[in-house]
This record gives C-alpha cells, structure tokens and sequence, in this order.
C-alpha cells in the first residue's frame, strides 16, 4: 500500500479541519461548513458534467482509478535491468531459441511476449511495432483515467462558482431582510468552497500520482523494449547493460553497479 497518498490526503484534510476550527468559535465552527444544497450542487454538478461527455463504461473506470493510487506498483527497473542481462548471457551462449525456457518462469507478460516473438524468429521491426503498438495502448488507457479526474478537477470550481451565483441571486431576491444577507452571503460562498476542496484536495493529487505511475510503468516497458530487441541484434550483456543504464538516474545507476558487483 502506498502509504504516501493515505497520508497526504489524511494529513490535507486534517490541516483544513484545523482551520476551521482555529477560531473564536471553535469547534462550534464546524457545523457552517456543512451545506446538503451546496454538496450536491457542486459534487452532483461535477460528476455530472463529466458522466456527460464519457461513456459510462469510461466513467466507472475512472471512478474505480482512485483505488491505484493507494497501491504500490510492482515496478523494479533495476531488478528487469538484470533480468534482461542474464536472458543476453543465455542467448549468447546458448542461442535464441534457449530463451523459451527462460520465458516461461517469466511472470511479466510484457517481457515474455517479447521473447517468444524473438524466439519465433519474428523481425526486430515487426518486434518492435508489436511492442510499442502494446504501449502506446497501455499509456492510452491510463490517461483517459487521469484526463477523468482532470476534468473532475476543472468542473468543480466551475459547478463551485454556478452555486455561489445561485445563492447570490437568491440573497439579492431577498436585500429587504438584512438580517439574512450574511448568512445567506456565507452559504452562497461555501459552495465555491466545496469546489476548490474537490479540485485541490482529490482531484489533482489523485490525477499527479496516476500520472507518476503511468510514466514508470511506460519508462520500464521502454527498457524492455530496447532490451528485448538489443538481445535479438546479438549484442554484448555489457553494451546491452550501458545502454539500458541510460534510462536511470544516476543514483540509481550506482545501485545497479554495487548489484552487480
């Protein structure tokens, strides 16, 4: 579990809480940031107006979306980085076509379908269409997930700023009673509120951490790929692994050297 979303998130919502409360009245506070016209009006406005322009098959995977941010992906550039080594020692010494065996205890089925294209002698171009077409697919699903809670992120405030005019129309239909302008000017506020709590508190982390992982995921299959078509050409295990190192940074490039020492 990613621990850093559970505790941002918690962390966020408890600072907002805090001031709320961090005034003459209290905790007495709380209950006047609570408005059900409000919540519905800009939660209800938002989701809405996004269920409108996507499918609602597209819909409920980008609501499902949220959950992979508290999941940590199983991600090791280093470890594949080794992996693709040891695939480029069998090769060289044992040929392409002992690679089936290695294939099979695979448990990535990126990294597999790769070498058994290449053992079935299939062309390192037509190899590399095959993959890249796969991960260009792959990144395309993923964003559709982060343009949903985007687009969430830009209705909110919008739907936030529809409630204030609707409350504001409202306290204006009723200036003969003064009495009632400022708490009908604070209700008319909350909902401008409510959207930029959407917005800034779930929709932006959820959309920046979904990003993050959609780029590891693209760059380690990257690594793949040029691994994978690097064993097929014959090259040697060492260029094969200075040039996978160029994807790393170079702190971690350090880790992958004292693993190989």
């Amino acid at each position: 579990m990613d621990i850093a979303s559970i505790i941002g998130l918690v962390l966020a919502f408890a600072l907002m809480i805090f001031g709320m409360a961090n005034g003459d009245f209290g905790w007495a506070a709380l209950p006047w940031f609570l408005d059900l016209p409000s919540i519905l009006i800009t939660f209800g406005g938002a989701f809405g107006s996004v269920l409108a322009s996507v499918p609602m098959q597209g819909f409920l995977a980008g609501l499902k979306s949220i959950g992979l941010i508290f999941k940590v992906p199983q991600l090791d550039s280093i470890g594949t980085i080794k992996q693709i080594i040891d695939l480029s020692n069998v090769a060289r010494k044992e040929g392409l076509l002992a690679l089936e065996e290695s294939a099979n205890a695979l448990e990535e089925p990126f990294m597999k379908k790769g070498i058994l294209l290449i053992v079935d002698g299939t062309d390192p171009e037509l190899v590399r269409g095959i993959l890249e077409a796969e991960l260009v697919n792959t990144d395309t699903r993923h964003q559709t997930n982060i343009a949903f809670w985007k687009q969430i992120g830009a209705m909110g405030p919008a739907w936030g700023m529809i409630g204030t005019l609707i409350g504001l129309i409202l306290m204006l239909k009723n200036l003969s009673d003064p009495d009632s302008i400022g708490p009908s000017m604070a209700t008319a506020l909350i909902t401008t509120y409510y959207g930029s709590v959407l917005a800034n508190w779930l929709s932006a982390p959820v959309a920046g951490k979904l990003t993050i992982f959609n780029d590891e995921e693209i760059q380690l299959k990257e690594i793949m790929i040029e691994g994978l078509l690097s064993i097929q050409a014959g090259e040697n295990p060492r260029v094969i692994e200075e040039k996978l190192k160029s994807f790393l940074a170079p702190g971690v490039r350090d880790q992958l050297n004292e693993g190989g020492e």
